[in-house]
């Protein structure tokens, strides 16, 4: 292949995979640095360990970041279609969830076999504990690492943002892209859990209950989502959660404070609850407080609720004042916690923020800072929601870097 285009993929996840086979079967010699001691090791978590690996609803609006107005057309090029036949062709039959996608082993070693076949096949060269230190270019790149010099006519930046550092994201990518003269907005984790300010959270660790969470910052409403919320001895998870914590997270970087409020009721209006609880009062008023709520929420929550009302659990129903009753229904339908912090990038699925989409050409994946030079995946300023789109966004942003760079300049 000593006639072939040269080009070193730097980092062997997901993006780097797609591009890496891409680039290949389009002719090119390819070679990966990945800097843990195997390739494919954030893919093997996700999915707790069954890997969603693409969405039936694939739409911009499952998509956040600085500017994602191009997102769209990125994701026509190598949409949710695209990539079902892509690993189809490769062996791996896909069990549709209600338009989750997952391999139908229900495994995520699956995907990563499958790619770690078609890269012997296609002959692509993987190195791993190589850690990347600087890159360079007059000519051609020369990219210096622990495991020696190399020399590319392209190189496909696919590191990974910060989030699970144990599995290889480590934030270095940021640091290469700035070389070239990127800007990178806030990198924050996302998909990640809120700690929130409360004495309570120890008491109701554990608990599961279904809610609407809306996010406030500064009394705007940046985001809600519905599902199941779990407590923990720190503040709140799960995937709602984890939908909204981008925006928490974001706030806290700029020294604001975000809010949730939590509605135990999303499927009452306040009226409507209202009401059921009138009913209720008649059909139970020999009960006392801590009775009543018995059957509408968990039962660690009841104190919890009682308290934040100024109802006393032992009071009867039937006797608690007007006021505090409203109240009551108020916290069911509006339980508010003040978030401090989130979890670290330890914790965190993705993160948000990265490589400014400005800077790249969306028809590439290329730098518009330099030619030669492609950037894909996490790395990039944009985080997908829970449910395959971080994963169809590094396969996207994959195959789109790895046809590409295959098809441009290569240097003598």
């Amino acid at each position: 292949m000593g006639n072939s285009k040269k080009i070193v993929v730097i980092g062997g996840g997901a993006s780097g995979l797609m591009a890496s086979i891409i680039a290949a079967r389009n002719g090119a010699d390819v070679t990966i640095l990945e800097h843990k001691e195997k390739i494919g090791k954030k893919i093997l978590a996700t999915g707790n360990g069954r890997c969603n690996f693409t969405n039936a609803y694939m739409n911009r609006e499952c998509f956040r970041g600085e500017n994602i107005k191009g997102i769209s057309s990125v994701l026509k090029r190598f949409g949710t279609k695209d990539t079902l036949d892509f690993f189809s062709t490769l062996g791996v039959l896909p069990k549709d969830r209600n338009g989750y996608y997952y391999p139908k082993s229900n495994q995520a070693s699956a995907i990563v076999d499958v790619l770690n076949m078609e890269l012997k096949r296609q002959n692509v060269e993987i190195v791993c504990d190589s850690h990347v230190t600087a890159i360079t270019k007059r000519k051609q790149f020369k990219i210096t690492s622990s495991t020696g010099n190399y020399v590319a006519d392209s190189v496909i930046l696919a590191t990974g943002g910060k989030a699970t550092t144990s599995l290889g994201s480590d934030g270095s990518g940021y640091s290469l892209a700035k070389v070239f003269g990127h800007t990178i907005s806030p990198v924050v984790p996302a998909l990640v859990q809120l700690h929130g300010n409360g004495n309570f959270f120890k008491q109701i660790s554990g608990v599961r209950s279904d809610a609407q969470i809306s996010l406030y910052v500064d009394e705007k409403l940046l985001g809600e989502d519905i599902g199941e919320i779990q407590f923990t001895d720190y503040g709140i998870s799960g995937i709602p959660v984890f939908q909204m914590s981008r925006f928490a997270a974001i706030a806290l970087y700029e020294k604001k404070t975000p809010k949730v409020i939590l509605d135990f009721f999303p499927e009452f209006s306040k009226e409507a609850l209202t009401n059921f609880f009138k009913n209720r009062i008649e059909q139970n008023n020999e009960k006392k407080a801590g009775e009543f709520l018995v059957g509408l929420v968990n039962k660690k929550l009841i104190p919890i609720l009682l308290r934040a009302s100024g109802v006393r659990e032992r009071t009867l129903i039937s006797e608690v004042e007007k006021e505090r009753l409203e109240r009551l229904i108020d916290k069911c339908k509006g339980f508010e916690i003040e978030i401090t912090k989130t979890n670290s990038f330890e914790q965190a699925q993705v993160c948000a923020g990265g490589v400014r989409l400005n800077e790249i050409d969306l028809g590439t994946m290329e730098s518009l800072y330099e030619k030669g030079l492609y950037i894909t995946g996490e790395l990039l300023d944009v985080d997908g929601i829970c449910g395959g789109y971080n994963l169809q966004w590094a396969w996207t942003t994959g195959y789109i870097a790895g046809e590409n760079a295959a098809r441009g300049k290569k240097y003598d």
